[in-house]
């Protein structure tokens, strides 16, 4: 082991919390409405895509919450190795993925969809269940779930 400290950098991997009072400003949430409502006045005053990550334990309480990708007025690049990476760093047990349509209208794009279904299919690989993605638009929001877009969700 000796031989290899001088030749290879040493990491180290720490989860900090930003701040106390997280638990407290955010409510529980009983359903993809109160995300919506929570989420929603932030991310529609919002002029690009945001793709957000929600991380819960085991009992679906959230632990925190990511952004993950900021991108263009119509688009927002997703790579599941970032996602996977806050998750597994939350040592979360479940997520929620969450992003906004500047143009106001929730309804899902080709590359959404597709999105979803690559990420659902890489957490049934790394144990951590996907219990929705919504799209929140101006006044409404989709949802995947809802829409049985997850029924295969479930590592």
């Amino acid at each position: 082991m000796k031989k290899f400290q001088n030749l290879l950098p040493r990491y180290r991997i720490m989860l900090v919390r930003e701040s106390e009072d997280t638990f407290t400003r955010y409510p529980k949430f009983q359903n993809s409405r109160d995300l919506f409502e929570t989420f929603r006045e932030e991310l529609t005053a919002l002029d690009r895509e945001h793709f957000l990550l929600i991380t819960l334990d085991s009992k679906n309480r959230a632990i925190g919450y990511h952004t993950i990708s900021i991108g263009s007025l119509s688009t927002s690049i997703v790579h599941p190795r970032e996602v996977w990476k806050s998750a597994l760093l939350d040592s979360a047990a479940a997520v929620i993925f969450f992003h906004n349509h500047p143009s106001g209208d929730p309804a899902p794009s080709r590359e959404d969809r597709d999105c979803t279904n690559r990420l659902v299919e890489t957490s049934k690989i790394l144990g951590i269940r996907v219990l929705d993605h919504i799209i929140c638009g101006d006044k409404d929001y989709y949802i995947f779930a809802d829409a049985g877009m997850l029924t295969d969700s479930l590592p």
